[in-house]
């Protein structure tokens, strides 16, 4: 394949968040003297803001309404990624790699605030030709809704392009959108053996998402 696109997911694959969105969400619960529920933590991954504040009134029982809690979540990690907000090592090199050869773009499960507090902090914004937050399309991920606007405001056929992930929800939202998947597993929040078989291709590091391997997926 000759790819048209490459789209990045950001938390857990550019940046080193996943344990601080974890850690701010179990944060709330604890100030309310809410137990933190089995499996919370992965049942969020990929969620849109819309879904996982539902879910954090609705399974975990935080006070208030899923907009409150949206908002003391993303105010909390505002405050964090303006002190220290943490880069996967290689993701800047990986991003201008890329960019230098195809149009980038990023599905991200985060909310629009952070996508770009982000990207800015990091120095890339300027590399990625398009954005989409989960919070902009109808579902998040396992759903494919994020990559499949991604690709259409590429202008790029899904089929046609190349998804980097890590979670298991994020690999199931890129493989449902058509995409050819390159994984990049954390090894702290591996993904299940079953999403990770969606993958086109399995790397360890960033650093190992070279051109080469891009150009030569399917």
């Amino acid at each position: 394949m000759t790819p048209r696109a490459v789209v990045f997911d950001m938390d857990g694959v550019l940046t080193d968040t996943e344990s601080v969105w974890d850690e701010v969400r179990r944060g709330l619960a604890a100030e309310e003297g809410l137990p933190w529920p089995a499996g919370a933590t992965r049942a969020m991954m990929g969620m849109s803001t819309q879904e996982w504040s539902g879910y954090l009134v609705g399974t975990v029982g935080l006070s208030g309404t899923a907009e409150e809690a949206a908002r003391r979540t993303i105010d909390a990690l505002a405050q964090r990624y303006a002190v220290d907000l943490p880069a996967l090592p290689g993701a800047v090199d990986a991003v201008r790699r890329l960019a230098a050869r195809w149009p980038l773009g990023l599905a991200s499960s985060s909310p629009r605030r952070l996508i770009d507090v982000s990207l800015t902090i990091l120095g890339i914004a300027a590399e990625f030709r398009v954005t989409v937050s989960t919070e902009e399309v109808g579902r998040g991920k396992p759903a494919p809704d994020g990559y499949l606007r991604a690709c259409e405001l590429l202008g790029a056929d899904p089929a046609q392009c190349v998804a980097i992930e890590d979670s298991s929800n994020g690999l199931r939202a890129a493989a449902a959108a058509g995409m050819a998947v390159i994984a990049v597993p954390r090894p702290d929040f591996p993904p299940a053996p079953g999403a990770l078989e969606l993958a086109d291709a399995v790397v360890p590091h960033l650093d190992d998402v070279t051109l080469d391997l891009v150009e030569g997926l399917r």
